[in-house]
């Protein structure tokens, strides 16, 4: 029997809060090693989404489905289970301001495993060799630039070896070049370790860098208008939405 290659399948979700409906009606499915796009405009449920994914929020209808198991039917022991297969790159990076990089990284060593000291210390400077910054374990986070704090945030999420990485817009707030060697570190990652990865970003670039599967959300109609490569979205998908959302500045680089 074929083994499926669906690492994460999202059936019939619907989201809110309260009586307000962000998104309905979700169906797509995540391939194992995909680094997946979750993608659309300002306001219609992006950020939402990775919450739900990840276990932070629950859905209103539907259910996302981890190698076939539905996690918000499952009870809590066995999403906790699913949980430690996750790491998680918040916008903001959340690293503790109070704790140095190696501290910061070593929290779900401490509370998840029995570790000798050694060992942590040893997969501590791993972590952050991996992301460009062996060297910095005693460092604090207000000593690092902007991109530095996204790259110790990347370190700290892979502390577990996750089989999964979510990020929540990972260039933000970054400029363009250190957007791309961010983009370059996620698919170093992605090549070499074999992570399954989701991203919430509207940054063009970074899309057609580093995705191969995506989903276009739509906040108007409050549904999902394509799912597929974001190249073949941008290219050939019948929606005037989804193709001028990719589109976006082509016209502009033609006449200059």
């Amino acid at each position: 029997m074929a083994v499926s290659s669906a690492h994460i399948e999202v059936n019939g979700l619907t989201m809110g809060y309260g009586d307000f409906i962000v998104q309905r009606d979700l169906n797509f499915t995540v391939n194992r090693g995909d680094v997946f796009i979750i993608m659309g405009g300002s306001g219609c449920g992006k950020s939402t989404l990775l919450k739900l994914m990840i276990g932070l929020k629950e859905p209103v209808a539907g259910d996302v489905y981890y190698d076939g198991v539905p996690f918000w039917q499952s009870d809590e022991p066995e999403q906790k289970a699913v949980k430690r297969k996750f790491g998680t790159l918040f916008q903001s990076g959340a690293l503790w301001s109070s704790m140095t990089l190696a501290e910061n990284i070593q929290l779900a060593l401490r509370q998840y495993t029995s570790l000798e000291e050694s060992e942590m210390r040893d997969i501590t400077s791993y972590k952050l060799m991996l992301v460009g910054l062996a060297g910095f374990e005693d460092y604090y986070p207000n000593e690092l630039s902007g991109g530095m704090k996204k790259r110790a945030g990347l370190a700290r999420a892979m502390a577990m070896d996750p089989e999964i990485l979510f990020f929540d817009e990972p260039s933000a707030g970054l400029d363009p070049l250190t957007a791309k060697r961010l983009d370059d570190l996620i698919l170093e990652l992605k090549d070499s370790l074999g992570t399954t990865i989701v991203v919430v970003t509207h940054e063009l670039a970074s899309i057609f860098a580093i995705g191969n599967n995506a989903v276009f959300l739509d906040a108007d109609s409050k549904t999902q208008l394509a799912t597929g490569h974001p190249v073949e979205l941008r290219d050939n998908h019948p929606s005037h939405m989804v193709r001028n959302f990719l589109q976006r500045g082509q016209a502009e680089d033609s006449a200059a």
